[in-house]
């Protein structure tokens, strides 16, 4: 029996659209019960300290009911960051300080400037590595050092630094953010230009081809696999590159400082719809990189 005969046909009356989503669908319902569960575990004793302070008589229910409800707790229900999330997108013009759209463009500008200036250095990063052996054993070695050093550190130094020459606002983040990002495409950009194989690279040199040749024929169409999955992980570490260079400036706009707003008066709702739309920009970040992806892969000749 081969290994075809042991997959099970797809129901005629069930879209696939339905079962490609259910798992997601399944964890996405685990996780927020379990948030549920959360809400309710972390902010009972606030909500039990609030009634016995009152003097009121309260029932397991109202108990419930109050941890799921109130103002400024631990850890906010689901319903009430969505409530959050909407009333901070729709009650408000999009250019508006207190509009989540607005805060959410800051951030999103800094990291797509931060992750094509961190995305192309590391292509080209990786086309001198794999060229030049002497790079290979020099670089390499430093630039996987340069990850190394907590994010936390250096961010402060760089807003300084280009703040005492006058450089402020979209430009600083935007070099953390490339900081961050071009790591993992110089590493996924080294493998994949180093993929194919000796013989593949001999046959080559036996057609009389240039190194340019072999580059644009041979090495960069077996690096494209390598360099949209780098390009996945990439585009989200430099969204938290640019969150994170928000931070230590006190930054007047973006997600990061939404952030310190809501730890400043202790609006824990604010900042987990904050999170929540930083974790929305980059679902869609990703999908976008992954159409893109999939385009490329049909250019090509992939099936699929």
């Amino acid at each position: 029996m081969t290994s075809s005969a042991l997959v099970l046909p797809r129901s005629p009356w069930r879209p696939a659209w339905i079962t490609d989503r259910a798992p997601v669908a399944v964890v996405v319902a685990i996780i927020i019960v379990l948030w549920y569960v959360a809400a309710m575990l972390m902010n009972t004793a606030q909500v039990r300290d609030a009634f016995e302070r009152d003097d009121v008589k309260y029932t397991a229910s109202e108990l419930i009911a109050g941890t799921l409800s109130a103002e400024r707790p631990v850890v906010p229900a689901p319903h009430q960051v969505a409530q959050n999330l909407v009333e901070s997108v729709f009650d408000y013009p999009p250019n508006s300080p207190r509009s989540l759209l607005y805060h959410s463009w800051v951030t999103l500008s800094a990291t797509v400037v931060g992750f094509a200036i961190g995305a192309l250095f590391g292509i080209l990063l990786a086309v001198l590595i794999v060229h030049m052996r002497t790079l290979e054993k020099s670089l390499l070695p430093w630039v996987i050092c340069s990850q190394m050093v907590p994010i936390l550190a250096i961010a402060p130094i760089v807003i300084v630094v280009f703040g005492a020459i006058g450089i402020r606002g979209l430009f600083p983040k935007s070099i953390i953010s490339a900081y961050l990002c071009f790591f993992p495409v110089t590493i996924g950009m080294v493998k994949g230009l180093s993929s194919p194989d000796p013989i593949q690279l001999d046959l080559m040199r036996t057609w009389s081809a240039s190194k340019l040749e072999v580059f644009t024929k041979l090495r960069w169409p077996s690096s494209i696999p390598f360099l949209f999955a780098s390009l996945k992980v990439s585009v989200t570490i430099s969204l938290v590159g640019a969150i994170v260079a928000e931070l230590p400036t006190g930054a007047q706009a973006g997600i990061g400082a939404r952030l310190l707003t809501g730890s400043y008066y202790g609006q824990t709702v604010q900042i987990w719809a904050a999170l929540v739309a930083a974790a929305i920009i980059a679902t869609v970040l990703i999908a976008i990189i992954d159409a893109v992806a999939r385009l490329a892969a049909w250019r090509m000749g992939a099936s699929a």
